[in-house]
C-alpha cells in the first residue's frame, strides 16, 4: 500500500469513528433493515418488486450464485445456524443445527446475506421486528436465513413459499426472533410475518397479507399486520395457531370485545425509528394522504399516486428526510463568503451520536443507512422468460453514495470481488470496500463530496437503465433458439457492469483524496 493510501486509510478509520460511530451508538436492537414492496399495477412496467436494505454491521459481504441441483432419493439437507454470519463461502466453522429430508431438486438462487431471488423470479426482502420475548423458542432448528434459503430452493411462487415455510416450521421448529419476509413473484406480492411459538414449543406463529396489485407496502423493523380475515384466502393466510396461541399466552382475550390484531398480540408498535420510516415511504408514494409523521399506525399498503420504477425505489432508499423537519442537516448552516446562509460543508445526515450531541441535533433513524451491507431491489416480470425477467439491482454499502447494477436471475456466477468477505478489515480484493471507502470519505466533508460522488453513481446507473431495454430485447430473441447462450451473455453482462463500477470506485476514492485533502 502506498504512503498516501496508508495515510488515507488511517484518516478513513478515524472518520468512521467520529462521523459514523459504533453500531451500539447508532441503533436500537431492531432498527436494521427496510423493505419496500410494489404490486405489478403500481409499477411503471408491470414488474412486481421487493427490496431489502440490509443495514446490519454483522452481516457478511460476500455473494455467490447457488446452482440448480438434483439430489438422490432419501438424501438429507443439513441446516445451519445463521449462515449469514459465516466467514466465507462454505465456511467449515458454521454450526449445523440438524437435518431435514432433501427434495429431489433444488432451484438456483442468488445468495446474498439473506438469499434474494431464485431462477423462477421468486424474490424475498426482509426486516427483523423482534416480537415479544416470550415467543422465542429453544426447540427448533430453523432460523430466518435458512427459511429464506429453503423457500427459494423449493418454491416457484410466494404462496408456495409461505406454505413450505409453514410445513417446515411445524415439523422442525422456528428458533429465531420475529421477522418480516416481503415476497414477490411475477404475479403477486405478499407481506409475511413470523415468530416462534414460545419456549419449549416446536413450531411458529405467522400471518401473511397480499399486497393489492396497485399498491405499495413497507416494512421497517416493526410488525405491521393488524386484523386478518381468514375467510378471504386470496388475500390472507395464517398459521393454524394464530388465534389460539395468543389466547393461551394471555396476549389476547376474545371475551374482551377487542378485535384480534396480530401486531399487538405478538409484538408492539412503540418504535418511532420504525414508524417514521413507514410514514416517509408511504407519504412519498401517496402524498395526498397527508399521513401524520408522528402517527402510530398507517395502512399496510397504499395506492401509488404515480407508477413506481426502480429509480423511484432508489430515491426512496436514499431518503434521509430531506425537505422535512426531520432532516438532521437542516439546522447546520453557515454564512458563506458572499454573505448567504448555506448548509455547512461538513453537515451530513449520517452523524454519530457523539457528534449529534455536540451539535445539539436530534437523532433520526433515516431510511438511507450508513451501515448498510447492501441494498437490493428486485424486478419479477411475468411476460419475460424467467432468466431474463428476474433482475436484482444491487449496490454495496450506503445507498446514498453507491451505484446499483443489475444481476439477472439466470446468471451462473458473481464477480470474483463480490465473493470476497471484507467487512471485518480493509481488503482491496473485496468489492464492498471500494464503495465503503468512498462513503466514509464523504463523511469528512459531505456536502461537496457527495455531489462529486453522485455524478459518478448517477452515470453508472443511468447507463444501466438506458441499456436494459435494448439488451433484454436481444436476449429475448436469442432465447428462442439458444437459451444456453443467453445464460452465458446474461452472466457476462451482469459481471462486466458490476466489475466496471468497482474499478471506477477505487479510482474515485483516489480522486477524492487528491481533490479534498487540503479541505479536511
Amino acid at each position: 500500500m502506498s504512503s498516501l493510501r496508508k495515510f488515507g486509510f488511517l484518516v478513513l478509520c478515524f472518520s468512521t469513528v467520529l462521523f459514523f460511530g459504533s453500531n451500539a451508538q447508532q441503533t436500537k436492537e431492531y432498527d436494521n433493515c427496510t423493505s419496500i414492496i410494489v404490486g405489478k399495477k403500481a409499477s411503471v412496467d408491470g414488474s412486481t418488486m421487493t427490496s431489502h436494505s440490509c443495514d446490519s454491521n454483522s452481516d457478511r459481504t460476500w455473494i455467490n450464485v447457488v446452482p440448480h441441483k438434483k439430489h438422490p432419493a432419501g438424501s438429507k439437507c443439513p441446516v445451519y445456524l445463521e449462515p449469514k454470519l459465516t466467514k466465507g463461502i462454505d465456511d467449515p466453522d458454521r454450526i449445523e443445527t440438524g437435518t431435514i429430508p432433501q427434495v429431489s431438486e433444488t432451484f438456483a438462487y442468488i445468495n446474498t446475506a439473506y438469499p434474494v431471488m431464485n431462477e423462477y423470479q421468486l424474490a424475498i426482502g426482509e426486516t427483523t421486528f423482534g416480537g415479544k420475548s416470550e415467543l422465542q423458542s429453544d426447540n427448533g432448528i430453523l432460523d430466518c436465513p435458512e427459511l429464506y434459503r429453503l423457500a427459494l430452493e423449493r418454491a416457484k411462487t410466494s404462496r408456495e413459499a409461505i406454505r413450505i415455510i409453514d410445513q417446515l416450521t411445524r415439523e422442525y421448529g422456528y428458533n429465531d426472533w420475529g421477522e418480516c419476509f416481503t415476497f414477490a413473484d411475477p404475479q403477486e406480492t405478499w407481506h409475511f410475518e413470523i415468530m416462534g411459538p414460545g419456549k419449549g414449543k416446536k413450531g411458529a406463529v405467522w400471518a401473511a397479507v397480499r399486497i393489492p396489485d396497485d399498491e405499495v407496502g413497507v416494512s421497517a423493523n416493526a410488525s405491521r399486520i393488524r386484523t386478518i380475515n381468514l375467510n378471504d384466502p386470496e388475500n390472507y393466510m395464517a398459521s393454524a395457531n394464530v388465534f389460539s396461541l395468543a389466547r393461551e399466552l394471555g396476549f389476547w382475550d376474545p371475551e374482551s370485545g377487542k378485535p384480534f390484531e396480530f401486531c399487538y398480540a405478538y409484538a408492539d408498535r412503540t418504535s418511532m425509528a420504525c414508524r417514521r420510516r413507514e410514514w416517509r415511504v408511504l407519504s412519498l408514494v401517496a402524498p395526498s394522504l397527508k399521513l401524520d409523521p408522528n402517527g402510530e399506525n398507517f395502512p399496510l399498503s397504499v395506492k401509488a399516486e404515480k407508477k413506481i420504477s426502480v429509480p423511484d425505489m432508489l430515491v426512496m432508499f436514499r431518503n434521509y428526510y430531506q425537505d422535512t423537519p426531520f432532516d438532521m442537516t437542516g439546522s447546520l448552516t453557515v454564512i458563506d463568503r458572499t454573505g448567504k446562509l448555506v448548509k455547512s460543508p461538513v453537515a451530513n445526515p449520517f452523524m454519530s451520536s457523539d457528534l449529534r450531541t455536540l451539535l445539539k441535533v436530534p437523532g433520526e433513524r433515516t431510511i438511507c443507512c450508513p451501515r448498510a451491507t447492501y441494498l437490493q431491489i428486485t424486478q419479477s416480470r411475468s411476460w419475460l422468460p424467467d432468466p431474463i425477467g428476474g433482475v436484482v439491482w444491487l449496490g454495496y454499502d450506503n445507498p446514498a453514495t453507491t451505484p446499483h447494477t443489475p444481476f439477472y436471475c439466470g446468471i451462473t456466477a458473481m464477480p470474483a470481488s463480490y465473493q470476497v468477505d471484507g467487512r471485518k478489515q480493509f481488503n482491496r480484493e473485496s468489492a464492498w470496500w471500494a464503495f465503503r471507502q468512498v462513503s466514509q470519505l464523504c463523511l469528512l466533508r459531505y456536502q461537496p463530496m457527495s455531489k462529486d460522488v453522485e455524478a459518478v453513481w448517477k452515470e453508472i446507473e443511468d447507463k444501466a437503465f438506458a441499456n436494459q431495454s435494448t439488451f433484454e430485447k436481444e436476449m429475448i430473441n436469442l432465447y428462442k433458439t439458444d437459451p444456453a447462450k443467453v445464460t452465458e451473455l446474461l452472466t457476462k453482462y451482469s459481471l462486466d457492469m458490476a466489475t466496471s463500477s468497482v474499478t471506477r470506485y477505487w479510482k474515485l476514492a483516489d480522486e477524492l483524496w487528491g481533490k479534498y485533502t487540503n479541505s479536511f
